[in-house]
């Protein structure tokens, strides 16, 4: 499954992430509000993500095979495994160069490594 969207395919599958279960017209219309395209743009760019396995349009209704989480779990694995050899500390090492983690970040982090600490001893 290709799960790499560009910017506007990205901000396209929020409005079906935020709205579903959707009707196509609507999103047609929440597509020109949001996005200023036309039907014919908004029908070509939902079936392309629907060939990717991201959406469905059933009967006429849009709705999400993977949710906007899950999703972007999947993106961010992508990405560590292409840029850092899949190496979570590395990238966070990277990250952590260049903008400095704060307390609630820390402390985020603390959690994440002591919960998975935890499910290991199970």
């Amino acid at each position: 499954m290709d799960t790499s969207l560009g910017m506007i395919e990205a901000k396209f599958a929020d409005l079906i992430w935020e709205s579903e279960p959707i009707a196509s017209g609507e999103l047609v219309k929440r597509a020109y509000d949001a996005l200023g395209w036309k039907k014919s743009t908004t029908y070509t760019v939902l079936r392309r993500l629907c060939e990717r396995g991201i959406f469905i349009n059933e009967n006429g209704i849009v709705t999400s095979l993977i949710n906007r989480a899950d999703f972007y779990a999947m993106q961010s694995e992508k990405f560590v495994d292409e840029r850092f050899e899949g190496s979570l500390p590395g990238f966070i090492a990277a990250f952590a160069s260049r903008k400095k983690l704060g307390k609630k970040e820390i402390e985020a982090l603390q959690k994440l490594i002591d919960d998975s600490r935890r499910e290991e001893d199970v």
